[in-house]
């Protein structure tokens, strides 16, 4: 079964970056690209970060975020993810590396965090992070060469240092939307096809991938984006 849409953690109204300095270059790239809803810096041992209120915990939060940056320790991020899901939040990054891709090693984290994820979108672990230009939401750690653009096209990217790379293009190719999508753990590239499809603002789709799970989904997904 798709995932539930990923409307709240592609284009949030409130964001929440929790970590220490990998949440502050998030909450700066916000800033930078001129966000315009709520940005919540979760950090217990900060009273400010990028000039904003730091808050202790998920639970002191003045709402519940569409979209919240996990940038701390991967069993801390399994924990945040949990709490995020009971909030009913509308999804989160895990940006944490030491899942899957480390093979038997990382399997039962990754079980851990589907567990915890339960129907609440998560894109990641072991990712970069989500641009969307369309509605000023940076949820990325670092310099990008994007602007923000009223249509365009959307990468999906396997690969954050791919995904870095792409946005740094200097032809006229107007960048809408890039999502790196890490081990697939939660939401794999399949659920986010199909929230772009959706997006009338969004003309084409490339796919930078090292594998698709469901591919007679995925064939269908492809035959609609086509007839579109």
């Amino acid at each position: 079964m798709p995932s539930p849409r990923l409307d709240r953690l592609l284009s949030p109204r409130s964001v929440a970056v929790i970590g220490g300095r990998v949440a502050e270059s998030v909450a700066n790239e916000m800033l930078k690209l001129g966000f315009g809803g709520d940005i919540w810096p979760v950090n217990p041992k900060r009273e400010t970060m990028a000039g904003l209120a730091c808050f202790s915990g998920l639970g002191d939060l003045p709402g519940v975020p569409d979209a919240t940056y996990i940038a701390v320790s991967r069993d801390a991020a399994v924990d945040a993810v949990e709490k995020l899901r009971a909030m009913g939040a509308g999804g989160a990054i895990c940006h944490a590396a030491g899942f899957s891709e480390l093979g038997d090693g990382g399997i039962s984290l990754s079980d851990a965090l589907i567990d915890a994820a339960g129907d609440m979108p998560v894109i990641g672990p072991n990712c970069w992070g989500v641009l969307n230009l369309l509605d000023r939401c940076a949820l990325w750690p670092d310099f990008h060469g994007c602007e923000p653009v009223k249509r365009g096209v959307a990468i999906l990217s396997q690969s954050g240092n791919m995904a870095i790379n792409f946005t740094m293009q200097a032809r006229a190719l107007p960048l809408a939307m890039v999502v790196t999508v890490g081990n697939q753990t939660v939401t794999d590239t399949n659920d986010l096809l199909e929230t772009l499809l959706d997006d009338e603002r969004i003309t084409a789709i490339g796919i930078h991938t090292e594998g698709i799970a469901d591919i007679a989904r995925f064939s269908a997904i492809a035959c609609r984006a086509h007839a579109q």
